[in-house]
């Protein structure tokens, strides 16, 4: 859109998508296709290789998949990037994507969250029976979150249909002008509820964690050994949270405000898109990144990871056995092994 148009733009209180750059598209379905071999092969390990499950295992399991059931509405995201920024796969194939994003993303956030209070339940409050350690309960937990999740995917699909504005069909997006009030309302209930509460959550476990590994004896083998994997494990969970889930929340909440109290100024709103779009592909990269959880917090899918590379002929990296056997006594007494 060059000067003109947005002077015109401005005038008429309106502003007309931009076509992004096709290097969006592709970094997108590259990022998404990666996080769909990390993902598959997760839960290849999970189904297949990892024989015993317990209550962690099967919180990484359910992030996993909520990682992985986005991947195939990934090219229909990145074509509509590109093409002018015009939906043209119909309404249903629209309120099939926000339902599936709504999955995902939500899903994510709940797990990862999840994830983090039974690893804080597991360290700091090791010899209590709560509900949380029992797979039972984390089960049936589970179950009625994917319910959840589905009735809350469905609801969104079917409050945010395909308008059609200027000839071009919209889905998902600012620019929808019929929809800008249930956009905001939206937009402060997600915010709040799977953005700034989940952090709050985060930040309480991983600090009394933080604490909790601080008075562990350094001076041996086993002390070092869980120090450093209740580390590792608190720096990949905030970090994944801090780089994946807060940049686009903060980046739509500022385009939604922008785009109700101050719809002329559309060079603005415009920047606040392709930022947006932007910082989707930073949450995109949460897929990528959960199987490190997977890797460096469980003990058994470790086991089983390393297995299944030896069956497929590579030689992963081999720890000594004596360290091998000091993490595996320190994390039965300390972390209850997820």
């Amino acid at each position: 859109m060059n000067t003109s148009d947005v002077v015109n733009a401005s005038h008429n209180n309106t502003c007309s998508p931009e076509p992004q750059h096709i290097s969006l598209g592709v970094i997108l379905c590259l990022v998404y296709l990666l996080g769909l071999l990390l993902n598959g092969f997760s839960l290849w390990v999970f189904t297949c290789r990892v024989h015993k499950w317990n209550s962690g295992a099967v919180l990484q399991f359910n992030l996993a998949l909520s990682d992985a059931i986005i991947t195939p509405l990934t090219p229909l995201m990145a074509a509509y990037f590109v093409m002018d920024s015009n939906w043209k796969f119909g309404d249903f194939a629209c309120r099939l994507k926000i339902a599936v994003l709504s999955i995902h993303f939500n899903g994510s956030v709940i797990f990862l969250m999840l994830i983090s209070v039974h690893r804080y339940v597991s360290v700091v409050h090791f010899n209590r029976s709560l509900l949380i350690k029992r797979k039972i309960f984390i089960k049936k937990l589970c179950a009625g979150i994917w319910g959840f999740l589905i009735i809350l995917g469905i609801f969104y699909g079917w409050l945010l249909p395909v308008t059609i504005e200027e000839n071009n069909g919209h889905c998902l997006t600012i620019h929808q002008k019929k929809l800008i009030d249930s956009y905001f309302v939206i937009n402060f209930v997600i915010f709040f509820f799977w953005c700034i509460f989940p952090l709050i959550i985060l930040v309480f476990c991983y600090s009394r964690l933080a604490s909790s590994v601080s008075r562990i004896n350094i001076n041996s083998a086993q002390g070092q050994s869980v120090k450093n994997k209740s580390m590792r494990m608190i720096g990949i969970c905030v970090f994944i949270f801090a780089l994946c889930f807060l940049p686009l929340n903060v980046v739509r909440t500022i385009g939604v405000v922008v785009k109700k109290y101050h719809s002329s100024k559309c060079r603005l709103l415009l920047q606040l898109q392709t930022a947006y779009y932007a910082c989707y592909i930073l949450a995109g990269i949460n897929c990528c990144l959960d199987p490190l959880i997977y890797f460096f917090g469980s003990h058994n899918f470790m086991k089983a990871f390393r297995r299944s590379l030896k069956v497929m002929g590579v030689k992963p990296y081999v720890e000594n056995k004596m360290e091998s056997e000091t993490v595996s006594q320190s994390l039965n007494r300390n972390v209850v092994s997820n």
